[in-house]
Formats: C-alpha cells, sequence, structure tokens
C-alpha cells in the first residue's frame, strides 16, 4: 500500500536533509564517501539554478524522499531531455510509493512543459530493484552506456 506523500520542490530549508540522503546515497549505491561541505555548496548550488530542480516527497512532514532534475538540450529532438538523479528514499519508505509519486509529479511538469521531450536517467547495473521500479513507471533501457571523465579542474 502506498503512503500518502506531499511532492514539492525543494527549497533552501531543505538543504540539510538532501545533504543526508546524498551522503547516504553515495555510500549504499557506490560505497563513496562525499565531501560534506563540497556537497552542501553543489547542492545551494543546485537550488539557485535554472536548469536544475530538486524535489522531496514528505510523508507527515518529514522528507522520505528526493530527486533532482537536470536539463540537457537535444538538437536531435529540438527539446529538452530532463535527466533525473540523486534518487534517494529513506530505506524504511521503500517499497511503499515514494519515488512513484515524485516520478508522476516530475512526469507531470513534463507533460505541461512542451520543450521537455524525454525523461532519462541512469542506474547501476546491479540495481535490480531499482531497474524494476523504472521499468513499472513506463522507462526503458535506452540502449546507452554512460562514459565519464573525472578531475578536469
Amino acid at each position: 500500500m502506498d503512503l500518502i506523500t506531499n511532492v514539492r520542490q525543494a527549497n533552501p530549508n531543505d538543504v540539510t536533509a538532501l545533504v543526508e540522503n546524498n551522503l547516504a546515497l553515495a555510500r549504499e549505491t557506490e560505497n563513496y564517501h562525499l565531501n560534506k561541505d563540497i556537497l552542501r555548496d553543489g547542492i545551494e548550488q543546485a537550488l539557485k539554478r535554472e536548469e536544475c530542480h530538486y524535489f522531496v516527497a514528505l510523508t507527515d512532514k518529514i522528507i522520505v524522499g528526493q530527486a533532482m532534475i537536470t536539463y540537457e538540450w537535444s538538437d536531435w529532438r529540438n527539446g529538452i531531455i530532463w535527466w533525473i538523479q540523486s534518487v534517494y528514499v529513506l530505506p524504511e519508505y521503500r517499497q511503499q510509493g515514494i519515488f512513484r509519486s515524485i516520478f508522476m509529479h516530475m512526469e507531470n511538469l513534463a507533460r505541461n512543459h512542451p520543450q521537455v521531450k524525454v525523461l532519462r536517467l541512469y542506474v547501476k547495473k546491479n540495481n535490480h530493484t531499482g531497474q524494476n521500479t523504472y521499468q513499472s513507471l513506463g522507462m526503458r533501457h535506452s540502449g546507452y552506456i554512460v562514459y565519464e571523465k573525472e578531475n578536469l579542474s
């Protein structure tokens, strides 16, 4: 049974919860320990940027889940791809429809934004629970493999 959840855009009052959730996300998914100060600065900047939006899910006024959207311009589609990132649900609230509520909120916003052509995210190969969740929401494997190069500054 899904919990009753309110989803809204995050604001500066949510920074502490977003920091804690992202620290937990990095540890849990990649066994990676983020620098808390850099993370806090990054989240504060994200909340100020036009091309980035954090959303939080609340149950009983407690932030129990989050996700962020960033924009990518697609010349092929002459429109925007919304990348869904920083997806996290507190462990005790998982499998209760929290992410589904966040996703449906973002999908609704996308449907009402004519420039948005695609919702996209990346997921670790071994995160089968996440993959099943995304498939249940109508997403499909895009066929892409993501490469990256770090430490460019």
